[in-house]
This record gives structure tokens, C-alpha cells and sequence, in this order.
């Protein structure tokens, strides 16, 4: 299994487009069909958690259209890749709909690319932030 920089930088590009455009089935494709998936954080926070199909991370992505409201920012940062691997880092803003409590939370990703396909996303975010969010 091998990626180049550029394939690499397409795929977290179609990922980002495909993300921000809410188009579920275009994101879940870019995915393989098993992927080393995880968001380490606080366990009050529903979309926490390892997964490994794309049923479970269609469910991650559904949790987050459930649990927040629309992005009220949602930037960019840097973007470094080397062959398979991609770091972006950004910020992002949104609100917690059961608790009306919004959060600011600076993030990187961690993306691992093989044969043009997501085989590894790590997520690390402000769980502080978005716990106390989700805390009522």
C-alpha cells in the first residue's frame, strides 16, 4: 500500500470539500473499508471513541451532525504531508444543541492515505473544551 504526496493531498482536499459541503456518502468513499479511526477524549462526548468500518464512522459523522449545531468557524490552518501522511491543523466554533453551550476547539488531524483511500484518521481536539460544553 502506497500514497504519494500528491494523491495524499487530494484526498484530505475531497475530504475537506466533502465535509464542509455535508455530503455524507462522497466522505464515507473516500474512506477504505477498514481504517484505524480514533478520537481519543472525554467520555461525555459521543463521538469519542475508536472505529474501524464505515458503518461506525458514518455513525461518527452522523453523531456530529446530531450533537452540534452548523459551524460558526471553521478554518484551516497548516497542512503537512509527507508521502501518506497528512497533518492539518485549524480552529473551529459550534454549539452543543442539548446544552446551548458553545465551544472553540483547536484541532490537527492526523490522515493516512494508501491506495488513494483513508486508512487511518486520528482526531485530536480541546476535549476539555467540549466536555465542559456538553456538561449541562
Amino acid at each position: 500500500m502506497h500514497a504519494t504526496a500528491q494523491t495524499t493531498h487530494e484526498i484530505v482536499d475531497a475530504f475537506f470539500a466533502r465535509f464542509g459541503g455535508g455530503d455524507l456518502p462522497g466522505l464515507l468513499d473516500l474512506f477504505a473499508d477498514k481504517v484505524d479511526f480514533s478520537v481519543p477524549g472525554a467520555p461525555n462526548v459521543p463521538w469519542t471513541g475508536t472505529r474501524s468500518g464505515k458503518d461506525e464512522i458514518e455513525d461518527f459523522f452522523t453523531t456530529l451532525g446530531r450533537e452540534l449545531g452548523p459551524a460558526e468557524e471553521f478554518t484551516i490552518g497548516t497542512t503537512v504531508i509527507q508521502d501518506g501522511h497528512a497533518v492539518v491543523t485549524g480552529r473551529c466554533r459550534f454549539t452543543v444543541l442539548s446544552t446551548g453551550k458553545p465551544f472553540v476547539n483547536e484541532f490537527a488531524l492526523h490522515f493516512t492515505v494508501a491506495d488513494a483511500k483513508i486508512v487511518g484518521y486520528r482526531m485530536y481536539e480541546d476535549s476539555h473544551a467540549i466536555s465542559a460544553a456538553f456538561t449541562g
